[in-house]
Parts: C-alpha cells; sequence; structure tokens
C-alpha cells in the first residue's frame, strides 16, 4: 500500500474534496460538525482552518496520486496535551482498498514520532465495523464502550474508543504492509 501518501490541503483541492465529502454514505459516519450537503465554500472553508490551524494537524489522503480523503489529528489542551483524536473520512470511490489503514498507519507514527504525542485516540459509531477494523489493523487497541453517548441522524449510539499509546510503537510499525 505504498501508494497511499499524505499532504497539506491546498485550496486547488477544494472541488474533490467537495465531490467526495457531499455524500450521506460519507457523513452519515462523521460527527455533525461537516456539513451534509457538503459544498465548494464548505471545503474553502476547511482548508483554510486545515492550513492555518495550530492544534489540529490535517492533511489530505493521496491513493496513486488521488485525493481519496482527508485525515487528522485533533489536538487536545491542558492536561491533555500530549493526546489527540484522530479522525478520518475516506471518499466512497475509494472505500475497501486498505487506504485508510495505511493513512491512519502513517499520520499515527507522525503524531507519536515528530509531534511527540504519547497518545492518540478515536470515537466510532457502534455500527461503524469498517472504520473499527482499520483502527484495529493500524495497531490500536480497543479501550471500551461509553454507552448512549451519540446521537446521529436522530438514533441514539454506543461510541467505540480505539487509542494508540506511545509504547506500541516498534522500529517496524510500518512494516509489515497492512493485509
Amino acid at each position: 500500500m505504498g501508494n497511499v501518501t499524505l499532504r497539506k490541503p491546498d485550496p486547488a483541492d477544494n472541488h474533490i474534496i467537495a465531490e467526495l465529502a457531499n455524500n450521506k454514505r460519507v457523513w452519515d459516519n462523521l460527527t455533525d460538525i461537516m456539513p451534509h450537503p457538503y459544498s465548494v465554500a464548505d471545503a474553502n472553508t476547511f482548508i483554510n482552518m486545515a492550513v492555518t490551524s495550530e492544534i489540529h494537524k490535517i492533511f489530505a489522503i493521496e491513493y496513486r496520486n488521488n485525493l481519496a480523503g482527508i485525515i487528522g489529528l485533533h489536538g487536545q489542551t491542558g492536561v491533555f496535551r500530549l493526546t489527540a483524536e484522530i479522525g478520518y473520512w475516506i471518499g466512497e470511490p475509494y472505500w475497501n482498498r486498505g487506504i485508510a489503514t495505511r493513512a491512519v498507519r502513517l499520520l499515527t507514527h507522525y503524531g507519536i514520532k515528530h509531534l511527540d504525542l504519547v497518545r492518540i485516540y478515536a470515537s466510532v459509531y457502534d455500527f461503524n465495523k469498517t472504520s473499527q477494523r482499520v483502527l484495529e489493523k493500524a495497531g490500536y487497541r480497543f479501550e471500551g464502550v461509553a454507552k448512549k453517548a451519540i446521537i446521529k441522524n436522530g438514533v441514539i449510539l454506543d461510541d467505540y474508543r480505539y487509542s494508540f499509546l506511545d509504547d506500541y510503537m516498534t522500529d517496524n510499525y510500518l512494516m509489515p504492509e497492512d493485509s
């Protein structure tokens, strides 16, 4: 899966981000901070935030030189400043190719090795088994369930929490390639 790379979003990405993000099947797995429907204006606002934020480290996911999604580390503050939440989405045309797993591995490595994070966590809706598998394959460990912690599309859901700690990092963390 060496065909997956991360790079900073660029203003020229606005149309493809809007095209990929304006998909209810993508949005159904994300927090409501992401608007739906999703417009080019929304993409412009997002890209501006992504390139100027000090606390959020956000990247475009490229697969074979095509923008396939977005991934970010959302830094915490105060006593939680050595922790970040990882969030990601992949455009539907790129689903089921191992792209998310590779992107999560790349950004996790970056967060631990270059941002000096000691903990990265993710929250996943109970029905999103695909994202749960992505995190497990990327080396994240299941921590527990917060019952009835989320409401999405008018449905109350459980929040599945996964984490990656700096002591999980090994020299061969990025290898072997994702299965």
